[in-house]
Parts: C-alpha cells; structure tokens; sequence
C-alpha cells in the first residue's frame, strides 16, 4: 500500500495457533466448535459450525458488542435517510419478509436474538431481521412511498457503492482466476464492516466471507466456498424497482453463498424469487473450471455472460442498456459520472495488465487514484480506492461532497487461494491514506450530525486469513 509516497508492508498471516477469545460459558452447548481471535490488523474473525440455530447463537454471542453497536448505525442511517421510523422497518421485517423467508435462516436469525439476549443486548428478532435486511430498505422505502402516492425523500432507495473485477485465462498470470473487490459506503458503517467469517454449516458448503457484524449475509458480498465458487457484486446505480411478493435478497445472497456448487446453480439460486431489492451486479467464478460470469440481476432485465478467457469489472454502471433504459435513471453517456469513470479505468488496468493480474496486481488496482475522466492522478469519488470526503462534487444526496464516505475495505483472492479456503483484506483505503474524523468535522462541520458515530478508519495492512 501506499502511505504519502512510500510502499506501507504489513503483511501478517492469521496463524490459528493464537489465542482464542472465550466469550462465554463454556457449558452452553450452542457454542461448541466457535470461536473468535484477537482483531487482527483491523479485522475480527469469527469460526462458526454447526445447525442454522446454533450458528446464530454463537453469532450474537461472540460479536455481542460488535452487533450492538453496528446496528445502532444502521437504525441511525435508515432512519434519517428514509424518514420513516426504526418500527416501520421492525413492523415490515415481521410481515413483509419472515413469511419469504425459509426455515433454516429463520433458525439462524434467532439464534442471533438469542445470542444477544445471552450477552444482555436488548435487540431482539424484529431488530435482526430488520437490520438484515438494511441494505434493501431503501428501494423498498421508494416503492412504498411511489404505492402511497407520495414523492419518497433524495436519500432514499438504493444507493450505488464499491467497485470489482474477475479476471481469468490469459488476463491472469498463471490463467486461474483473480478477483477483487472494494467496498464503498458511509465511514459511520464501514468502519465497522471488519469481520471474517469462517461458516461449516450442517448443510451446504463451508464460507470463508467478510462481513458486518449481526447479518447472515456478507452484505458487501465477498466470498469463496469449499465449492470452487468465488462471489462478488457491485450495486447497479439509480435502480428503481421491488416486488413485495419476492424472497428478500438478504436470504438468496447467502444461500447461493451457502449452496453453490457452479455458475448456474449460482444464478438460479438468485432468480428464484428475486424481489428487485439490493439490485446488484454478481462476479462469479469456478475455481474448478476456469470459468467467469457476470450476472446482472435488475428486477424486469436478468443478463448473464460467460468467459474463460476474460474479465468482467463492476464500478455500479448497468451493462445492459435496456436495464438502463427501463429500470433505472442512469445516464451511460455521462463520462464524469463515478460509475462510467471507475469503468473506464477498470478497463485500462484489465488491458495494461494483461497476463500478467495476480494478488498483487490486484492489490494495487485497488489502491488506484487515477481519474480516468480527468486524466490525473486525484483521489476522489470517480477513483477505484475512492474518496468522496475528498470530492467538492460528492456522489448523491446521500454522499453530498466532502461526505466521509468512499472505499471503506477490501479484498483479494484468486483460485489457489480459494482452494486452500483463503483470502487477502485490508482494512481502511487501500492507498494508505487514514481517516480521521475529528479532522475531518473541523473541516466540515456540516456533518457534525454524524459525530455521534463517526470514528477515524485508519488504513492497514493486507492480512490473509484463511479457513482452519
């Protein structure tokens, strides 16, 4: 990484010969099997096993805290974004989605409330579900502002972040498969978004994934399982569009995580009973072949395209121009748009680098500050490591400029790795570059209103952790 001109190494791999937190008592049988280590250069990791209602338990127990805090950040943003109150919300996680929502994650989900009740933290399964489903409130709040005839606020519906690439064949070094991904979000959650989880459910396939604490999903969605199958996704921009009668996305993301075995058992898995929510565009790889895959998941336009000899890259831009036309508001043709500049810089990277994209290759792309649209080395909203508390343009109403907000997190990994269960992440930008709030408010006192959760997100070094 990058740190104000000078290469920062921190390379530390995750030994599982460190000492194990203990949590609990130890007689509670839920908890056989889990465990969390020591934080880690900014990352916690989390080993769960068992049937779904003994993974939740040890979920909310082990990550009490971590949980706590991470849903009052999510009550906090939904809230003041969508101008609707947290039992709006509760009230629609219980008779919108629990009826959507199959028997093995209703068991896991409560086995989360039943963890935090252990450890004394008053959320209980309306609060889990609900902040599970955080990251599709926001289209769902549009929608039911549209059906009641009202205009739905600027800070609602489905907010555009992070940027991707899968790469295979001669694109690569060795022509196995890379695959990276950064998250982009408010520095009020991102700072939090810093777990691995370790999954060996009772059925299904082994998990290694990052994730944000209380939430059955990785959410930003990172992840490889002892299938082969390696996952992830960046947000189509300015999506419009939610069917109350579908599965909420939360629970299809985490069952192709879980069940995958291929490409198509990948796409299937997230068609079926797709409710438009936390639309997204999905990488896809299989370590076993080779093989690539875009999926483009819209509510009305599903595309999926195929390569073992290519890349696919996502920076929140809709591939298909019809998605685009009908589903969403997007202007393709704006070149200075964040999405259409971090795809035109993907793009550069994916041909300058050509047989020769590895884990380091990744690592670099990304920590990128190049501006494709301005022509200059500038980090801001339109870079791959992004910076939007940088930009006097911003991002949207939600991220207006100088918003702390951008490229929170990151992963790498590739088909060796995966099939050793194994992953690279950093904390922070990528780049090097430290956050620091209190800096930050001085400067921009009018986001004083998020002081209350706003910490300093530092950058840190490349971890591997790995499965045990």
């Amino acid at each position: 990484m990058r740190d104000n001109g000078r290469v920062r190494t921190a390379t530390v791999v995750v030994a599982f010969g460190l000492t194990l937190l203990s949590c609990g008592p130890k007689s509670d049988p839920r908890l056989k099997g889990a465990y969390r280590l020591a934080p880690q250069n900014g990352w916690t990791f989390v080993h769960l096993e068992g049937a779904p209602a003994e993974i939740g338990f040890q979920h909310g127990y082990l990550l009490a805290p971590e949980i706590e805090e991470g849903y009052r950040v999510i009550i906090f943003e939904t809230t003041r974004d969508t101008k609707k109150d947290w039992q709006f919300f509760r009230e629609a996680a219980e008779k919108l989605h629990w009826p959507r929502i199959e028997e093995d994650y209703r068991q896991e989900l409560s086995g989360i409330a039943e963890g935090l009740k252990a450890r004394g933290v008053k959320f209980d399964l309306w609060d889990v579900v609900a902040a599970n489903a955080w990251l599709e409130w926001g289209g769902y709040s549009k929608y039911y502002d549209e059906q009641q005839g009202r205009t739905a606020p600027s800070t609602a519906g489905q907010k555009e972040s992070c940027s991707a690439f899968i790469a295979t064949g001669s694109y690569t070094a060795d022509g196995g498969i890379v695959m990276g991904h950064n998250a982009w979000t408010s520095y009020m959650d991102g700072a939090r978004w810093t777990v691995i989880f370790d999954i060996v459910p009772a059925r299904g396939h082994r998990i290694l994934m990052d994730g944000y604490p209380g939430l059955i999903h990785s959410a930003d969605d990172f992840g490889i399982n002892a299938a082969g199958i390696l996952i992830t996704e960046t947000t189509i921009s300015n999506f419009s569009g939610y069917d109350p009668a579908g599965i909420p996305e939360f629970v299809r993301a985490r069952k192709a995580m879980q069940y995958s075995a291929s490409i198509e058992d990948f796409a299937r898995i997230m068609r079926e009973g797709n409710n438009g929510g936390y639309a997204n565009n999905w990488l896809v790889g299989d370590r076993k072949t080779g093989e690539i895959a875009d999926l483009e998941l819209g509510l009305k336009n599903v595309t999926l395209l195929r390569s073992r000899d290519g890349y696919f890259v996502g920076s929140n831009f809709p591939v298909s121009e019809k998605l685009a036309r009908e589903e969403t508001d997007f202007d393709l043709k704006d070149a200075g748009h964040s999405a259409n500049a971090r795809h035109a810089r993907w793009k550069q990277l994916m041909e300058e680098f050509k047989g020769k994209i590895d884990v380091r290759a990744a690592q670099r792309f990304l920590a990128d500050h190049y501006d494709a649209f301005a022509g200059e080395e500038a980090p801001s909203e339109r870079t791959i490591c992004g910076h939007i508390e940088l930009s006097p343009r911003g991002l949207a109403p939600w991220q207006p400029p100088f918003a702390p907000a951008g490229a929170v997190q990151n992963k790498v990994t590739d088909s060796s790795l995966a099939a050793r269960m194994a992953l690279w992440a950093a904390a922070g930008h990528a780049c090097g570059r430290d956050f620091r709030a209190a800096e930050h408010l001085a400067q921009h006192p009018e986001f004083d209103w998020q002081k209350d959760y706003l910490r300093d997100m530092p950058a840190l070094g490349w971890t591997e952790f790995r499965a045990r």
